[in-house]
């Protein structure tokens, strides 16, 4: 190899030895990633996110995706002439949009990363919360000006048994799963945040990371007037912000900090939108976006 070819590679060799820390760190852990926003209909973001995945399980680390499908579902229900409504930030889920709903994630979207992530490997397995009780649910109704709300079949996380994700990850397998649950009583089925059943899986599963895929940047520290990213907070700090976040942001965050609390070591919202995001923030020493921590962690942690 010629002098000028060498002196080409060598930032490549440096770019391996920077993530060799973290990837010693993270090696057999098990990260959560919430895969949502522009990453989920991109097409350029979502084989990114497919070869992140991939590069994650590879390096030896237990990648787990969970995933909802918004916009998938807006566009379905909108075929089929059915109303799409938000109460209290939630989808109002009709029987008939619950139908929508279980065959849009279960029958498309996780059909499809469930794909991507296959053309590297027999790797990825596709499940729901349905499958083997993973995830138990009960009717949620919010409360809004002081009144509880029917909002139909929307679920509040119950229970979290973690046996099957745990025999595929002892398979070197990736498990994709769709948030949805059944009830343990009426035998319906529920649509649950996936930001929130990201977050409980993480704390069930005992997650390293939890990551949530979004369209910003991070946590804004004073939006609209500042787009300063905020990169790193305690649980105790993210609880005093969350009266003035923005009702995207909520569940997010939420999620994030009941993860943490839930022995999550770090918690984490990224910006989706990135090519690449997830690598960046795990193997670099700057990383992206927002990271959430215990109150009494001191210290840099990646």
């Amino acid at each position: 190899m010629s002098t000028a070819r060498k002196h080409t590679a060598l930032p490549k060799a440096e770019i391996l030895i920077e993530a060799l820390p973290w990837l010693t760190r993270h090696n057999g852990k098990i990260v959560v990633i919430k895969f949502g926003g522009n990453a989920m209909i991109d097409q350029g973001l979502k084989a990114a996110f497919a070869q992140d995945v991939v590069f994650l399980r590879q390096a030896g680390l237990r990648p787990v995706v969970v995933h909802g499908g918004g916009p998938q579902i807006n566009a379905q229900l909108d075929k089929q002439g059915l109303i799409s409504e938000f109460k209290a930030g939630l989808r109002v889920t009709t029987p008939e949009a619950m139908d929508v709903v279980r065959m849009v994630l279960a029958g498309q979207v996780q059909r499809e990363l469930v794909g991507l992530l296959n053309e590297h490997g027999p790797l990825a397995v596709g499940m729901t919360g349905e499958d083997a009780h993973t995830i138990t649910a009960t009717k949620h109704s919010p409360e809004i000006d002081g009144e509880l709300v029917d909002i139909g079949r929307v679920g509040e996380i119950t229970a979290i048994d973690t046996g099957a994700i745990e025999a595929l990850l002892a398979d070197g397998r990736i498990p994709v799963i769709s948030s949805i649950a059944r009830s343990a009583d009426d035998h319906h089925v529920y649509n649950v945040n996936a930001d929130t059943a990201a977050a409980a899986l993480a704390a069930a599963l005992g997650a390293e990371t939890l990551m949530v895929l979004t369209d910003v940047e991070g946590l804004y520290a004073d939006w609209p007037s500042s787009d300063e990213v905020i990169s790193r907070l305690t649980v105790s700090e993210l609880e005093k912000l969350l009266p003035e976040l923005s009702s995207g942001m909520v569940p997010k965050m939420e999620g994030c900090l009941h993860a943490v609390r839930g022995g999550v070591s770090t918690a984490r919202v990224i910006d989706g939108r990135v090519q690449h995001s997830i690598l960046l923030e795990i193997f670099t020493d700057e990383g992206i976006g927002t990271m959430v921590v215990p109150d009494a962690q001191g210290g840099e942690v990646k």
